[in-house]
């Protein structure tokens, strides 16, 4: 079946963070991390059958949905996951929260990669422990500037016997980067070295780019499956954030009971009764093709970016995206001149009618942040005016 991404839904008026929480209706929104595409037709379906029941009570999670969850890892990724070890959860910033104060104590601290994803900040911040950054190295030296991780860095900040857990985000927000086994490998073992315990965050696992390949840091070792706490969900690969439907994954008892003591602490334990029924019909044969076909859409438009960038605004580089559909632009040409990317961010808002991320917010002021998850004609429109109002900084 071919899916259609070029249909153009409005979505203003449907409460929608993205579109809703624009200043003026004129605006055109490219910064929260949710696509203006629809639903694909399966999770529709499933969904529109559980409306139609109409009884919306407390919801239970069937035998049938961990069996989608452990059957859709297997086939996709070969790894093997157990029943026993999947926690639900309404979504991964609660998981976040959750893994923090249940695998820490105060007193403790979370090491992270930056640019990362504000929500580790604020969840670390959140849960009163102390905060470890270990920036990501910036290599301009190939065709396209890309990441890389600052392995001697980390090993150092991992040997604070105060350090106890680290967030990893594979495929990595906001930077585009999806670690390779090699590197997993490596960081792995720095963390397993001091008894470093490992959260990755693997919402973005399905957004590939052609020629790379999302690998599960869970899967690489028996070792690093004890090590580590996976979080998964079909709701950014699929659309569905709405839906709140999110897993943990602790292989190790002494986690799992740690971080389900938490869950119910603080009443994350109950779910929306749309999200599973979603959940089950993504993980499906039909969920592989639909990816398959959204994945080389969204490729398209990251080529559209870089070309309009290359031909009108060769200073303003664009990193190398190898998953997840948010690209992060280096800004430099710009802000060298003194203007900062949140007076960029605010500038095309109120000017070009466009909202893209100031970096800031991800720990470098330098970049900004584009959500590629719409239609072509809109992309085309929303970069052209981008790149209207970046030319009145230059």
């Amino acid at each position: 079946m071919k899916y259609d991404f070029d249909e153009i839904v409005d979505r203003r008026g449907s409460f929608s963070v993205k579109w809703d929480e624009c200043p003026t209706t004129d605006v055109i929104p490219m910064w929260v991390a949710d696509m203006d595409f629809k639903a694909a037709p399966f999770i529709l379906d499933a969904v529109r059958k559980r409306v139609e029941h109409g009884v919306f009570g407390y919801t239970y999670v069937p035998e049938e949905y961990y069996q989608h969850v452990i059957d859709w890892f297997q086939k996709r990724r070969g790894w093997k996951i157990e029943k026993e070890w999947i926690q639900y959860i309404s979504g991964i910033v609660p998981a976040l929260s959750v893994a923090v104060d249940a695998l820490t104590a105060p007193g403790e601290k979370v090491i992270f990669q930056t640019p990362a994803y504000n929500c580790f900040f604020s969840s670390v911040r959140n849960n009163s422990r102390e905060m470890l950054l270990s920036p990501l190295i910036y290599d301009e030296s190939g065709d396209q500037p890309t990441y890389k991780m600052d392995f001697e860095g980390l090993e150092r900040l991992c040997a604070d016997p105060a350090a106890t857990l680290f967030i990893l985000c594979n495929p990595q927000n906001p930077a585009g980067r999806i670690w390779t086994r090699e590197e997993l490998n490596r960081l792995g073992e720095i963390c397993l070295k001091h008894g470093v315990t490992i959260v990755s965050d693997e919402i973005h696992c399905e957004l590939e780019m052609p020629g790379n390949a999302y690998v599960p840091f869970a899967s690489i070792s028996e070792e690093f499956q004890q090590a580590s706490v996976t979080f998964c969900s079909p709701s950014k690969s699929f659309n569905i954030a709405g839906l709140e439907i999110a897993n943990i994954i602790a292989a190790d008892p002494v986690k799992r009971a740690a971080i389900n003591k938490t869950i119910n602490k603080f009443e994350h334990c109950d779910l929306n009764p749309l999200g599973v029924p979603a959940l089950m019909a993504a993980y499906s044969e039909d969920g592989e093709e639909w990816l398959k076909q959204l994945n080389a859409y969204l490729w398209e438009n990251y080529q559209i970016l870089k070309s309009m960038i290359s031909e009108q605004m060769p200073q303003i580089k664009v990193v190398k995206l190898e998953g997840t559909y948010l690209a992060w632009i280096d800004c430099r040409a710009i802000t060298a001149k003194g203007v900062t990317t949140k007076e960029m961010q605010d500038s095309l808002v109120a000017n070009e009618k466009v909202w893209i991320n100031s970096g800031t917010m991800y720990g470098d002021g330098d970049f900004m942040r584009i959500n590629l998850a719409c239609p072509h004609s809109v992309f085309k429109e929303g970069i052209s005016r981008v790149l209207a109002g970046f030319k009145r900084f230059i």
